[in-house]
């Protein structure tokens, strides 16, 4: 649809990407209504995923009463606007062939790329949704409660309700305000319940416990992948390890990868169980100090994939 931006976050969609993608859309055709100084806005927003929304976001959306957005994958000969991430590997089909006119972000810069000046705002925060919510505040417009409780929902779940290394001054700042706006006195009792819905594994197969948050990367041309699974408890996985080891294995065999891991995030230990599969295991003692015995490592203290996995990985690789 020629008349449309499409709002969409990143492939695997979890709370921050599809919550943004909803509170960007409003953002956008409130702009194209009252109009912007900052962007002009001449097409109507639809917020859109790339997939099926996890147990997680599910609640959160019916909680405050939001949609689930409408699954496209491809780009092709359409006009976006991207949230929560800026690599192509992350985003739709065919991005290349898209009109890219916004990015809205808080990781590193990817490798999208515009042939015109965009709006293109990314703050070092530890979710997209605080950056948008600077976006609210700094161009005067209300916010209405139910979006507001999307952002805070997401806050809460990016950060690991507060935990992860992610999390700045600003996120908590924003999280307070946000609370207020939607009526919530213990933030971290929602947070602890937005998280446990991402606990629940039950009925889960181990293909989907890994994919449910599993990112692709460009390691100084080796594919790396690294999916994470936050649990209020590792007993809730205890039983399926070796299940779950069989089946990255086959990932990694199937999709020609260098290393896959997996992080076994335990929310109340503040701690990550490391799986590795990988074609040289020095690469996990180079990276955080431990060496690999077996399927696993424990990382105490980690927490995030974005700040305390990826990049160090990412050093590994480029000084191999």
């Amino acid at each position: 649809m020629e008349h449309v931006i499409y709002v969409v976050g990143h492939k695997k969609p979890d709370t921050d990407s599809v919550c943004s993608a909803i509170v960007f859309a409003y953002l956008l055709n409130e702009w194209k209504n009252s109009g912007c100084k900052i962007m002009k806005v001449d097409k109507e927003a639809v917020p859109v995923i790339q997939g099926e929304p996890n147990a997680e976001t599910k609640f959160v959306l019916e909680k405050f009463g939001a949609k689930v957005p409408e699954i496209i994958t491809d780009g092709e000969g359409k006009t976006v606007a991207l949230v929560d991430h800026s690599d192509k590997v992350q985003s739709l089909d065919n991005i290349d062939k898209a009109e890219i006119v916004a990015v809205v972000d808080h990781h590193k810069i990817g490798d999208v790329t515009t042939p015109n000046p965009i709006l293109f705002v990314n703050f070092p925060v530890g979710c997209t949704a605080t950056v948008l919510k600077f976006l609210f505040d700094k161009t005067g417009v209300a916010l209405p409660k139910d979006l507001a409780g999307l952002l805070l929902a997401s806050i809460l779940s990016d950060t690991v309700v507060f935990k992860s290394a992610t999390t700045t001054p600003m996120d908590k700042e924003v999280a307070e305000e946000l609370a207020k706006i939607v009526g919530i006195d213990d933030i971290i009792k929602f947070g602890v319940e937005v998280k446990s819905k991402l606990s629940d594994v039950s009925g889960m197969t181990a293909k989907d416990i890994i994919m449910r948050d599993f990112k692709d990367y460009n390691m100084s041309g080796k594919k790396v992948g690294v999916g994470q699974i936050e649990l209020i408890d590792l007993a809730m996985v205890e039983g399926r390890l070796e299940e779950i080891y069989n089946e990255l294995n086959k990932i990694k065999s199937e999709g020609a990868y260098h290393t896959v891991v997996l992080m076994l995030t335990d929310i109340m230990k503040e701690g990550t169980e490391l799986m590795v599969i990988t074609d040289e295991p020095k690469i996990i003692e180079i990276t955080f100090g431990k060496k690999l015995e077996g399927k696993s490592v424990w990382l105490p203290g980690v927490m995030s994939r974005k700040k305390e996995v990826v990049p160090p990985l990412e050093k590994t690789f480029a000084n191999l």
